[in-house]
């Protein structure tokens, strides 16, 4: 790399999963916009031609003369030639297909149990978490390998398991995990502001929170903006639409889009748990017992939807044919901020500002009655070459069972898998909140699922 006065270049950035057609073209965009970096990105995906197609769209995104950060993207054909000199490695894959997925979501319904996202805790989120798990074995020890002073930041998901597992495989790996949940309750909280105070023009950031626990069911102990104690009004917010739930203005109904809630589940918690779950109300309703999820219906009740496999493929697919647009030239990249942190978090690791921003790492202390090593989600300071997790103090004594149970799991997961023990495996399986079921039953769940996604699984954990 080459250090100037505000700018660095010839900056080496790794893309595990380079032909993403969602997170890929996003970070395209984001750099496409930012003037303090430059350098190389190489898109490395089993997919290789939907990583060269990426290629072919990125070059041309850097080409626009409104582009002000240049890139060059490279599709390559290995692990070892995008991870040889990489600053920075770029996780983002689909751990298996939508075919997968489909089975991870909806056998369980077969049961009676039913996701809502299906990709972190419940069913779908432990299967999927056995398929990560040796893809993240293999992207860790690459790194070792090839790159292993390379800051690394993950997008997949289950997150908790995949930054757990680079840890595992590699100790000193420079890993943290990424995720936007936390951004979207900040945005609630400046639309309560307007309402409830008709204070505007308010900037995420400005939005200070303190968060704790784990990806996906996070929660804010305190949130203020410049002097205002938010909580109380938080409150107040939550006793006028607990029942009805709120969306804004300009929001699809969420009956409309699916990732789209009436906030419902979040108040609900807050008023049982007086902290503020930080998560949209799909993640959060699969972390508890099905009170959310006792049926299709129920969820609909609680203002929020089911994602089905089926919408996921039908998306692919619209993804699949703009991509193919974009290549050929029919179609341009809108240049734009996401609203992601990912290039924030380059540019204040590489010393050009600092960043404080809730991330995923391993707990060395900053929840304090959580077990050391499990992986939790806190906000952590970005600063020239560091990275330092907040001490954002202990869970509150009655959230901390909620958590505590979900932490077990993870951590056992990883333990049982590691030294094969497949009746650990179905033990944790069990001890999931939204599986109850007899033994028998939630054995016969445990193999059909398993058998169901085999050519990802080692045969000792098959029947």
């Amino acid at each position: 790399m080459k250090h100037t006065e505000n700018r660095v270049s010839d900056i080496q950035i790794a893309y595990i999963g380079g032909g993403s057609r969602g997170w890929a073209w996003g970070l395209m965009s984001d750099l496409a916009v930012e003037p303090s970096l430059s350098g190389t990105i190489k898109l490395y995906d089993i997919d290789h031609e939907a990583a060269y197609k990426n290629q072919v769209i990125g070059n041309k995104l850097t080409a626009k003369e409104t582009s002000v950060g240049k890139w060059t993207y490279e599709a390559v054909d290995s692990l070892k030639e995008a991870l040889t000199g990489a600053d920075f490695v770029i996780i983002s894959i689909l751990p298996g297909t939508l075919e997968e997925m489909k089975s991870d979501v909806h056998t369980p319904e077969t049961y009676g149990i039913y996701q809502s996202v299906g990709d972190t805790v419940g069913p779908g989120g432990f299967v999927r978490a056995l398929r990560t798990i040796p893809m993240f074995e293999e992207i860790g020890s690459a790194i070792k390998n090839y790159s292993p002073k390379a800051w690394v930041i993950n997008y997949t998901n289950p997150m908790t398991i995949c930054v757990r597992t680079l840890y595992e495989t590699f100790p000193d790996i420079k890993a943290f995990g990424c995720c936007h949940e936390v951004f979207g309750t900040q945005k609630l909280l400046i639309e309560m502001l307007g309402e409830e105070k008709g204070i505007k023009n308010i900037k995420r950031e400005d939005i200070k929170v303190n968060v704790l626990g784990i990806n996906h069911f996070t929660w804010l102990t305190k949130a203020t903006y410049k002097d205002l104690n938010l909580m109380p009004i938080y409150k107040e917010f939550v006793s006028k639409y607990h029942k009805t739930g709120y969306l804004k203005a300009q929001d699809d109904n969420w009956l409309n889009n699916y990732f789209t809630s009436g906030n419902r589940v979040k108040f609900d918690l807050f008023d049982k748990y007086s902290s503020i779950a930080a998560a949209g109300d799909r993640h959060l309703a699969e972390f508890m017992p099905p009170w959310y999820l006792v049926s299709p219906e129920t969820a609909n009740d609680w203002h929020f939807t089911l994602t089905p496999v089926s919408w996921r493929i039908k998306n692919r697919q619209e993804l699949i044919e703009k991509s193919n647009r974009l290549y050929e030239g029919q179609e341009e990249m809108e240049l734009k901020e996401t609203g992601e942190d990912g290039v924030k978090q380059i540019k204040a690791l590489l010393g050009l500002s600092d960043l404080i921003t809730n991330v995923n790492l391993p707990n060395t202390g900053q929840i304090p009655n959580l077990p050391l090593g499990a992986v939790v989600e806190t906000n952590a300071l970005f600063t020239a070459g560091q990275l330092h997790p907040v001490q954002a103090g202990p869970l509150p004594s009655n959230i901390l069972p909620l958590i505590n149970r979900h932490v077990a799991n993870q951590e056992n997961l990883i333990k049982a898998y590691r030294e094969k023990d497949r009746q650990g495996l179905i033990n944790t399986f069990r001890n999931d909140p939204l599986i109850n079921l007899s033994p028998k039953d939630s054995l016969s769940l445990f193999e059909t699922m398993t058998d169901n996604t085999k050519s990802y699984l080692p045969d000792w954990i098959l029947k």
